[in-house]
């Protein structure tokens, strides 16, 4: 068959490492679908445009390679904003490529024509059009360039269907006749002239002798007075702190040597984002409750990869007279709500690796400081075994968690999708190892659970993937239960059924004794899945927790995805906890 640019398109993913293409197919696209599908990529269509750009979004993460997806022309294009948004704000290298309308009818009434580059351009880092044939391989090699670099983030790459289809397809369809067969009036031979031009335009090079090149990755360096200097902070520090946050894993392959340096700097540390499970289970310097009183007492905070946003309390939670080193790959977030007394603009992996380098601290460095904070650890930890031992109507949330905590494998995945359920979850269940925990990040968004776990499941397919969804974020990507079972993705899906939006209704029924919007059915999840070709499971009984997740893990191994139906009763643990 005659070669096109999806054939193309096809190849440079090839050539980029990338293995999964996450689509929902449109016949604007339907060249790259092909296209990479001959090259041995695998193409993995979902049932909603939004998950496959959250499928690509844990690639990305996890991988380090960019995830890709492939979306049609206009409301294609416009269902995966709330996705990209979320990958902009996660810091993840990702390309979506876009449909379009043919390049000859932009803006004259073509079906599914909108100007999606103005859409699109203030939530990714490059948006760009491909207009002829002879750009295809440098914009392509310019995205994956682009998404990686600096501070990551989304790329739009916007295909027209015209440049997509074969030349002599095109040309039958523009009906771009050669001189000598045009017939007509003047008008009708202008338009044929035109039409035969612009395809001549469009078709300038020859694809054979399109090859992709070499790439490169480019990340912000620091000076080595940085590393000097910080040294000296730290030595001087009697209570110091480290939060590790998503940015300093953007190297996946390097992980261990990031783990290695955390742990050899010695310096009581906090975890978030994808960074969780970083020193395992347990660590002797890795602490998970009690973050702000933490920072209330510390005289050194080092906040490595993230910015000092709501999570800190916009800085708020820093004691007045702490010293603060702030290591970024952006500008802005380096900066933001603090003034640090050391601001280093580097990737916080290559930093945090070179001041393991050169400092050690000696044995019984901070060991009032560890124990102070170990103790803090144990009384929240008491606190939550006491709350999950409560009477509840159905199951206690807290102690079915408790429970899944001890059952998940240690090569599990836990994808996190939802509110006051997840946020449960994210105190109670431990990764087992670094990039093994995926949430939404900053932007909070509900919906990334089905998108995530189809995107950990593929990276991972030897992996436990456990989807822990709270019941109304379930409603947002339960239809892709279709995708695991058409692409058998034994996932398993745990919904904290409380029958509300409950991390709402807990402020707003306080504030305003009205629980108007807040309330749900504890629907039948687990019938759902079913329909879908799944395995479902009902768990309203406290003596039955252990027996169903057992069955779950087995038919999981069976290779069927499951879905866990978990009626649960409401506590007090996260009361007052609203987020702004």
């Amino acid at each position: 068959m005659e070669t096109n640019s999806g054939d193309i398109i096809g190849q440079v993913l090839r050539q980029r490492g990338v293995q999964f293409l996450f689509t929902l197919c449109g016949g604007h696209i339907s060249p790259i679908l092909t296209g990479a599908k001959k090259e041995g990529i695998r193409v993995v269509d979902v049932r909603d445009e939004v998950n496959a750009v959250f499928a690509a979004d844990a690639v990305g993460r996890i991988s380090g390679v960019p995830g890709v997806a492939a979306v049609t022309a206009g409301p294609g294009v416009t269902n995966s904003i709330t996705a990209l948004k979320n990958a902009q704000m996660a810091q993840t290298p990702l390309i979506l490529l876009g449909g379009a309308a043919p390049t000859v009818l932009k803006n004259r009434g073509a079906l599914q024509d909108i100007d999606q580059l103005s859409l699109l351009k203030s939530i990714v880092k490059m948006a760009v059009t491909i207009r002829r044939n002879c750009d295809i391989v440098p914009v392509m090699e310019k995205a994956f360039d682009v998404c990686r670099s600096g501070v990551p983030g989304p790329v739009f790459v916007e295909c027209p269907i015209d440049m997509l289809y074969s030349e002599s397809l095109v040309r039958q369809w523009y009906g771009a006749k050669p001189d000598a067969a045009r017939k007509g009036g003047v008008r009708s031979k202008l338009l044929d002239f035109y039409l035969q031009r612009h395809v001549d335009q469009m078709f300038a090079c020859e694809f054979e002798e399109m090859t992709p090149g070499e790439y490169s990755v480019t990340s912000p360096d620091f000076d080595s007075r940085s590393v000097s200097r910080a040294v000296e902070l730290i030595a001087m520090a009697q209570r110091p702190v480290l939060i590790v946050g998503s940015q300093a894993t953007l190297q996946p392959d390097n992980i261990d040597k990031l783990a290695g340096a955390v742990g050899a700097l010695g310096i009581p540390v906090f975890l978030t984002g994808m960074a969780r499970g970083l020193l395992g289970r347990s660590h002797p310097i890795q602490m998970r409750h009690q973050r702000k009183k933490a920072l209330q007492k510390a005289d050194l905070v080092i906040i490595a990869g993230m910015p000092c946003d709501f999570r800190l309390n916009y800085g708020r939670s820093i004691g007045a007279g702490a010293k603060i080193i702030s290591i970024n790959r952006s500008k802005t977030d380096l900066k933001l709500n603090c003034r640090p007394d050391l601001a280093v603009l580097s990737d916080p992996f290559l930093l945090l690796c070179a001041l393991a380098e050169v400092f050690a601290p000696e044995p019984s460095a901070w060991e009032s400081w560890i124990q102070e904070l170990k103790k803090n650890d144990d009384e929240r930890e008491a606190f939550i075994t006491k709350t999950s031992e409560e009477d509840t109507e159905f199951v206690n949330p807290l102690c079915m968690l408790k429970k899944l905590d001890k059952v998940i494998d240690e090569n599990s995945i836990i994808v996190a999708d939802g509110g006051d359920f997840v946020a449960t979850a994210s105190y109670i269940l431990q990764p087992s190892g670094p990039l093994r925990w995926l949430d939404p990040g900053v932007f909070g968004t509900l919906g990334v659970g089905a998108g995530f776990a189809i995107g950990s499941q593929l990276v991972h397919p030897e992996a436990e993937v456990w989807l822990i969804y709270g019941d109304g974020a379930a409603g947002f990507s339960l239809q892709e239960f279709d995708t695991f079972v058409r692409h058998q993705l034994p996932v398993i899906a745990v919904v904290g059924n409380d029958g509300g939006w409950t991390q709402i209704a807990r402020d707003q029924v306080t504030l305003f004794g009205d629980d108007v919007a807040t309330k749900l059915r504890r629907s039948d999840y687990h019938v759902v899945a079913e329909g879908f070709g799944a395995k479902g499971f009902l768990l309203d009984k406290a003596e039955d927790i252990d027996s169903v997740f057992q069955k779950a893990k087995q038919a999981a191994r069976e290779g069927h995805p499951v879905l866990i139906n978990a009626r649960i009763g409401l506590t007090d643990f996260r009361k007052g906890s609203i987020s702004m």
